[in-house]
């Protein structure tokens, strides 16, 4: 089996540097000008877009460059394929968690989690089951076993698959991204308690959109009580050595949000590839 990483995004984080992504609309046109876009990893939005693992599926496949794989030796797509999801935490629905893994997504992104419960759940739910004596037993794997596409998707065996298909940074050896999103009063008080108790979070990604909403200052992002909001879940995750990721990257606050330490950093779609350019050379990267 091939020890090169598949996921683009934990290969960056992996190398100490941020990981450059952004939202995508889940359409066939919008998956191949992502395909080399300057970005690191794409998350394609089934939360407030409609949620249809077909499309989603059919979006994989535009992903994937035949040109780029025989001329880098890899079988991945040089921008990571990630879903948010649709379930909030609260839901606790593994069941959106494995269509969209089963389909060959890289990691998946949950909204709206809050309490330690809820983290536990989304981990678990993009892992297999396994013995109890195994290594990394915890979060105790509830993903259902239906590897065929992903693994056909990923260009690996079956058996190879199930090797890889662990998360990050749990698993050394995983490729599945777990994104956590931060956003809302209840989440910032649980977050500590969170990290220090569920393995397997690859990253904290805040929202401050519904953030700023129970705030009393909806999308007010520089509003000195959002920025303070924000700075706590930042701090929280910097102590448990978590990776901390902002969704809404300008021309305006991208400095000041890498000097902050946020490491991956979300822009809107095609429009901001000069932000991310701008980004990237700041960053050294």
């Amino acid at each position: 089996m091939s020890q090169t990483r598949l996921n683009n995004v934990i290969r960056v984080l992996e190398s100490g540097k941020p990981a450059f992504t952004a939202f995508a609309k889940l359409d066939k046109q919008t998956a191949i000008e992502m395909s080399d876009a300057p970005y690191d990893g794409i998350v394609f939005e089934m939360e407030h877009n409609p949620y249809d693992v077909t499309a989603f599926g059919d979006a994989l496949q535009y992903m994937l460059n035949r040109k780029e794989i025989a001329e880098s030796g890899s079988v991945a797509p040089r921008v990571t394929p990630i879903a948010r999801i649709p379930a909030n935490g609260a839901e606790m629905n593994q069941s959106f968690a494995k269509q969209v893994l089963d389909r060959g997504a890289y990691g998946v992104i949950w909204p709206h989690v809050a309490t330690v419960e809820q983290a536990y759940n989304a981990v678990a739910s993009c892992r297999y089951a396994r013995p109890k004596n195994a290594p990394l037993y915890e979060p105790r794997g509830v993903r259902g076993d239906g590897p065929a596409n992903a693994s056909r998707y990923w260009g690996l065996s079956m058996a190879d698959y199930y090797e890889k298909a662990d998360v990050w940074p749990l698993a050394p050896q995983g490729e599945i991204l777990v994104g956590l999103m931060c956003e809302s009063t209840q989440a910032i008080e649980n977050l500590d308690d969170i990290l220090a108790n569920v393995p397997g979070i690859g990253l904290i990604l805040i929202g401050e959109g519904d953030l700023s909403q129970e705030l009393g200052l909806p999308r007010q992002y520089e509003h000195p009580e959002v920025l303070d909001a924000m700075r706590r879940i930042v701090e929280t995750c910097r102590k448990h050595n978590v990776v901390v990721g902002n969704p809404h990257v300008t021309a305006k606050n991208h400095r000041r949000l890498l000097s902050e330490g946020y490491r991956f950093l979300m822009s809107a779609p095609q429009r901001t590839y000069g932000v991310v350019g701008m980004a990237r050379e700041l960053a050294g990267y």
